[in-house]
C-alpha cells in the first residue's frame, strides 16, 4: 500500500480588503530577480480567499490555502490569522 500525502499549497500575504459578505482580497508581495539587471523587483498578487466567519481585518496578516472553487473568483481559504491589525 502507497499512502500519498496531499500537498497543499499555502501562502501568506496581507488582507486588503474586507467589504464583500465571507470573501477578504490577500495581497501577496514577492521579489523577483530582473534577468538582464540582477535587480530586485516586487510583483504583486491579489487573490480572492474564503472568511467564514468574518474575522478579518484590512491590515491582518493572514496564512491562506487552496482548496476547490467556492465561487467564480474564489478558490482560497483562510487557515489562520498570523499578525492582527489591532
Amino acid at each position: 500500500m502507497t499512502t500519498e500525502t496531499k500537498v497543499l499549497r499555502t501562502k501568506s500575504g496581507v488582507v486588503t480588503s474586507d467589504k464583500m459578505n465571507q470573501t477578504v482580497t490577500v495581497m501577496i508581495e514577492r521579489k523577483i530577480k530582473h534577468p538582464l539587471y540582477g535587480k530586485y523587483v516586487k510583483k504583486s498578487t491579489k487573490i480572492h480567499a474564503h472568511d467564514p466567519d468574518n474575522k478579518c481585518q484590512q491590515g491582518d496578516v493572514v496564512k491562506i490555502v487552496e482548496c476547490r472553487p467556492i465561487s467564480k473568483t474564489k478558490s482560497w481559504k483562510v487557515v489562520e490569522i498570523v499578525d492582527s491589525n489591532k
